[in-house]
């Protein structure tokens, strides 16, 4: 029996020795983890005293105010606006994708190529500097299509009739034919560059400097095209039509009337050439006509007066009013030619029936961080075509004798 108990009491000896160890062993990995996260919290308190500190410094230095973050003039309601503004600064289109934004004539999306459609409110306001130029897109039709050209049916000729009768036979008249006017979409680009790091400053307005260097080139192109361009890769400049006398007018020309002096106005009574000028127009277009000229042309008219001594050239009675030559608004496009031997330097009439201006409403953004580094180009491109729409609402003065 003693044999027995003493081999018992030696075995519970031998078992209690591990679970000793195991307690020790217990103790000391609770007492290790504690240590770490008693460090661990002491250095998310100094982490929180530092961040407190940095806050209370740019607080006090004003850059919270004098420096705001895009972010704070970013609309929330407006999610394009912040797609847009990632795109241009670091090319990510992530939040562009499945992003369906709803404007006026436009959808915006994202294609397949890197390049995107422009988001609303930067083509609203590209529009808008276009609209403020001196151009004759301020004075024309302008259409916005879907397609590549935009057609303009015309009916110029009129209706055959005549007296009849009770017993007499009548004969055909003439009938009047429809004429089909095609104006092409021509593409205008602008391929402006800002540098990565001041696209990167957090408070420089990417949009606003876009829109306005877009705006700039696209509207000195126009202008051009829709006065003298060649209709080859570009708008179809009214002055680019054939003239002829006005006596002599055919449909397809415009008509023109001489000042009776090469290069210049006739030394005497030099104000009969805008009075011809005017009634060379038809009375149904004069009501809504418009003469167009330059800055140096409209420097020698605004002498001319009347046999009364009165001046033909009048100011606007209000601010924002146009100048205004026998009556008619005068625009001032400088890209009108100077007066010069056998130049056309002065055109009147409807412009809004006489000149089409065709374009699709939306433009497009290609951003390339590869071509010009440490720069980045935007190419920016928009289609837009024009053409002459009716060739007897629009009359010329030619500075020759004949």
């Amino acid at each position: 029996m003693k044999t027995t108990e003493t081999k018992a009491r030696a075995g519970e000896g031998v078992s209690g020795a591990p679970a000793e160890e195991v307690k020790s062993a217990l103790a000391g990995f609770l007492g290790e983890f504690k240590g770490f996260q008693d460090e661990m919290t002491s250095k998310l308190q100094q982490q929180e005293e530092r961040l407190t500190m940095l806050d209370r410094k740019s607080t006090t230095a004003g850059f919270a105010q004098g420096r705001p973050a895009l972010s704070t003039a970013v609309d929330l309601d407006a999610p394009h606006k912040k797609a847009f503004g990632a795109y241009l600064r670091s090319g990510d289109d992530d939040g562009l994708r499945g992003l369906v934004l709803e404007g006026k004539a436009l959808n915006t999306q994202v294609n397949a190529d890197g390049g995107f459609l422009v988001d609303p409110e930067t083509s609203d306001r590209i529009r808008g500097v276009l609209k403020s130029t001196a151009s004759v897109r301020a004075i024309a039709n302008v259409v916005q299509v879907e397609a590549t050209s935009f057609d303009v049916l015309v009916d110029h000729t009129d209706l055959g009739s005549g007296w009849a009768t009770e017993t007499g036979t009548l004969s055909e008249t003439g009938t009047p034919q429809i004429d089909r006017i095609s104006i092409p979409l021509h593409e205008l680009s602008a391929m402006p560059k800002a540098s990565q790091r001041l696209l990167d400053d957090s408070a420089f307005d990417v949009e606003g400097w876009l829109a306005e260097r877009i705006a700039d080139k696209f509207a000195r192109a126009e202008s051009q095209a829709f006065v003298s361009g060649d209709g080859i890769d570009k708008p179809t400049g009214f002055l680019s039509h054939t003239a002829v006398d006005n006596g002599l007018w055919t449909w397809g020309s415009l008509g023109y009337v001489p000042t009776g002096a090469d290069g210049d106005f006739a030394p005497t009574n030099a104000s009969d050439s805008i009075i011809d000028l005017v009634y060379a127009l038809d009375a149904e277009y004069r009501a809504n006509a418009t003469f167009v000229m330059n800055s140096k042309t409209a420097g020698a008219v605004r002498k001319m007066k009347d046999a009364d001594g009165r001046f033909l050239w009048s100011d606007g009675l209000a601010a924002g009013e146009p100048a205004r030559l026998m009556g008619y608004p005068v625009l001032i496009s400088e890209d009108m030619p100077d007066i010069a031997s056998g130049t056309f330097a002065v055109a009147f009439g409807d412009f809004h029936n006489g000149y089409t201006v065709a374009e699709r409403p939306d433009m497009r953004v290609l951003r390339d961080p590869f071509s010009a580094k440490p720069h980045v180009l935007f190419y920016a491109s928009k289609r837009v075509g024009g053409d002459v729409s009716d060739f007897a609402a629009i009359k010329l003065l030619k500075f020759a004798i004949a």
